[in-house]
Formats: structure tokens, C-alpha cells, sequence
């Protein structure tokens, strides 16, 4: 069944002898206990491996949140007190002045790049948990991020399940790659994202009936500014599988997969 629900390893610590970093060819003769003395433990204790994962899950969300802080206090209001100045500039300047349309375009550049900034604040500050699932979280994209006149929507399909925090993270930040890439590269005037919960896996789509990509560089895998690389690599960080159709004038279809018991298993 369908339902529509919205509109719009740990690395090995470094020794150090007398001041010096051991290098790693001093440290071949270390027996493997010395390295990982709960090696073997933890591969048989799952629950200590998932709250391993657990807390450098942890660790990646504060250190974003901490970047997100620093880059709205400087970057971010920097280019909003560059923006209000220019728009003042514009106003004043006369609707038949030669300079005028090139001052217009440099404040829609920058107001551009302001709203794309705006988007990549919310992603760094905001982390999908299991309080909320993947569905709530890309309607809520939308509805802050989607302009009028765009026709957007979010799908469910099966029987929704609760997710690893760690996985559902990424599912979503692949998910909101190609929202936002819809959202302001495409032109598009619908867009939607579908969630299926299969028996077997874990299926997201995202749809747009945009102006496309160049079927060729999809194919050859070059990343151009669709941050196609960084959806691969979180895919791949996953164990999931990440496709691309895509054709100049046809819009685009981004499909990201994996096994139901990857994306379900428990983080406790």
C-alpha cells in the first residue's frame, strides 16, 4: 500500500618513546593484543560493537553542529550584511543605468548562494535519529526549502520500519542531496521522494521532471557540481547501492538501496 504524506575503527592509538612517534614498522613486533585487546570479544558482543557505532555517530553530529555554529556566525553573516548592501546599492541605482542589470545578477548570484548555504546549515545542524523516520524528515526538507510553484510531494510505500540511527543518517543525507539538487539546478515543477519499506530492503527514489543531466557524464561518473561523488561514498559507507538516470531535458531519477536487516539492525 502507498500513502502520500506531504505536499510541497577506532584509529590505532599513536605511541610515543622518549618525545618520538613510533613508526609503524617499530611496531610489527607488538603481539595483535597489545593493539585490540578486545578484538575478538567485541566481534562476538554485538551489542558493544553497536555502541561503538553509537558514540562515533555521537561525535560526527557534535562535530557538525560545531562547524554549522562557526560557519553562520562568520561566513554566513558576512554574506547576508553583502547582500543587504548591494540590494540597497541596486535600489538607488537609476532602471536605465547601464550597470544596473549586472549589479541585479550579481545580487540574485549571491542570494543564490545564500539560500544553497541555508540548506547546508540545516544539514549540518540537523541529524536523523530514530525520533523521527526518513518520510518526516524529507517533508519537512520540503516544506522549508521548497519554492512556490513547485509541485512536491513524499510517498510511502509497505510497512515503515525503525531504522539504525547511524544508516538512516546517511540514507537521508543522499535523499536530501538530490532534493536540493532538484530544488535549485533543475527547474524543475514537480519533484517527489519515495520510501519503500520492501520485505527485503530499503528503497528511496527521488524524482524530478527537470532539464537533466548529461546522460554521458552520469555514466562516466564525473561528480560536476551534482555532488554525485558524495552520494556514492555515502552509499557505499552503507553497503548500499546508488543509481542515476538521467537525460538532458527528461529530468533526473536518483534511486539509493539496501538490505532491510543493514538498515534495520538495531544501534543500541
Amino acid at each position: 500500500m502507498k500513502s502520500e504524506i506531504g505536499q510541497t575503527s577506532n584509529p590505532v592509538p599513536g605511541m610515543t618513546t622518549g618525545g618520538g612517534i613510533t613508526h609503524a614498522a617499530d611496531a610489527i613486533p607488538q603481539p595483535l593484543p597489545v593493539w585490540f585487546p578486545n578484538a575478538k570479544s567485541m566481534r562476538s558482543n554485538p551489542a558493544q560493537l553497536a555502541r561503538e557505532r553509537h558514540l562515533r555517530f555521537e561525535e560526527r553530529r557534535n562535530e557538525r553542529a560545531r562547524i554549522a555554529c562557526e560557519l553562520h556566525d562568520t561566513l554566513f553573516q558576512g554574506f547576508l550584511g553583502a547582500s543587504m548592501l548591494l540590494h540597497n546599492a541596486v535600489e538607488q541605482i537609476p532602471a536605465d543605468s547601464p550597470s544596473k542589470p549586472s549589479l541585479s545578477h550579481a545580487l540574485c548570484l549571491m542570494r543564490r548562494a545564500i539560500d544553497e548555504g541555508r540548506v547546508a546549515l540545516q544539514g549540518l545542524r540537523s541529524s536523523v535519529t530514530a525520533c523521527t523516520t526518513l518520510e518526516q524528515a524529507f517533508t519537512d526538507l520540503l516544506d522549508q526549502f521548497a519554492p512556490g510553484g513547485v509541485r512536491s510531494r513524499i510517498l510511502v510505500s509497505g510497512k515503515p520500519r525503525a531504522l539504525a540511527p547511524p544508516v538512516q543518517e546517511q540514507i537521508y543525507l543522499i535523499g536530501r542531496e538530490a532534493l536540493v539538487n532538484a530544488l535549485l539546478h533543475s527547474d524543475a515543477t514537480s519533484i517527489e521522494a519515495e520510501v519503500e519499506y520492501l520485505p527485503q530492503r530499503l528503497r528511496l527514489v527521488v524524482r524530478d521532471n527537470g532539464c537533466g543531466m548529461d546522460q554521458r557524464a552520469v555514466q562516466a561518473k564525473r561528480d560536476l557540481h551534482w555532488g554525485l561523488a558524495a552520494m556514492r561514498e555515502r552509499a557505499k559507507g552503507v553497503g548500499a547501492r546508488l543509481q542515476v538516470w538521467s537525460r538532458r531535458g527528461s529530468g533526473t531519477e536518483v534511486e539509493v538501496s539496501l538490505p532491510l536487516e543493514i538498515a534495520a539492525k538495531t544501534c543500541a
